[in-house]
């Protein structure tokens, strides 16, 4: 493992798709992000209580896939120090470091992690001009964490711990079948990153933070009233002690509104175990809908055609 991660932050997921206009449609008339960039094909969408430039990019391609997933650093010299420590390693890089032309510029480093996903550290981002959400208003105040489907979750975990520096904060298994995610951190948030067991790498769900329950709850009945299919919720998670609320985007990607994420003591925190045969592990509330195959198969999402392939932007 890394002596200390060099990584401070989640700072947005790209993901493309056939049905571009429709799914930027989706995010911004009804899930509650800005449009703050963007040309023909491509959306740059921020969350109108974060600093960062954007938290999601939408690409048109005539294949669905994950691009990217992009983590902030303090300095450039960090992202500098990052590469020398990742080809050392041998990891494989998409590019060395270099100034970036997406919104904000910045300097950063991509690379392949070890099931060919691009990941992407940054550091000089310029900050957004953000504004504290108000009460009652039920959008978006930042991204909270991205989660992904692995074949071999085991070395995947392994893999961003060693090179990354991530903190295990939780797993969470389902009796005699074993493990079945994994909750990773980069700072005393719960969880920015996880790792899901899947039949087959792909992105599994990205989480937004609300301002509170109230806001939370005021999203999660839009989207009922808007007719957005609903996964699983509303609930609340033992792991991390986060509300939830599950849908699917208009590509058939899981996105979930949440709140009230724990902060963990890094001085005295150890991982639990959670077994979700116990139901109140999966929903301390008692008020989601039955965890089902069907909703299981549907964040398992289609298979991520983009591994070892660098996007086009």
């Amino acid at each position: 493992m890394s002596d200390t991660s060099l990584i401070t932050h989640l700072r947005h997921i790209d993901v493309a798709m056939p049905n571009f206009a429709e799914q930027r449609q989706f995010y911004t008339e009804l899930w509650g992000l800005t449009e703050t960039a963007g040309d023909t094909g491509v959306s740059f969408l921020a969350a109108e209580g974060s600093p960062e430039q954007y938290v999601v990019r939408l690409r048109e391609d005539q294949q669905k896939r994950t691009d990217l997933i992009a983590f902030g650093a303090a300095h450039p010299a960090d992202v500098d120090a990052l590469a020398a420590q990742l080809i050392a390693q041998g990891v494989k890089l998409v590019r060395e470091p270099k100034v970036l032309d997406t919104p904000g510029g910045g300097y950063a480093v991509r690379f392949f992690d070890n099931e060919g996903r691009v990941v992407e550290v940054s550091a000089d981002v310029t900050p957004r001009r953000h504004r504290t959400i108000e009460a009652r208003e039920s959008i978006p105040v930042r991204l909270s964490h991205v989660l992904m489907n692995s074949p071999t979750p085991e070395a995947t975990v392994a893999w961003y711990i060693k090179h990354l520096g991530f903190r295990l904060s939780d797993t969470l298994c389902i009796g005699g079948r074993g493990e079945i995610m994994w909750f990773l951190r980069c700072n005393t948030y719960h969880h920015s990153f996880g790792i899901v067991r899947g039949p087959h790498a792909a992105f599994h769900h990205a989480s937004f933070e609300m301002r509170g329950v109230d806001e939370f709850l005021r999203g999660t009945g839009r989207m009922q009233r808007l007719g957005i299919e609903r996964l699983w919720g509303p609930g609340r998670h033992r792991a991390g002690d986060n509300s939830f609320s599950y849908y699917l985007d208009r590509a058939g990607n899981t996105v979930e509104y949440t709140t009230e994420l724990e902060v963990v003591d890094e001085d005295t925190w150890h991982p639990h175990l959670f077994d979700l045969t116990d139901p109140t592990n999966a929903d301390q509330w008692g008020t989601a809908n039955e965890m089902n195959e069907y909703i299981a198969a549907k964040s398992h999402n289609d298979v991520d055609p983009g591994l070892f392939v660098a996007p086009p932007i």
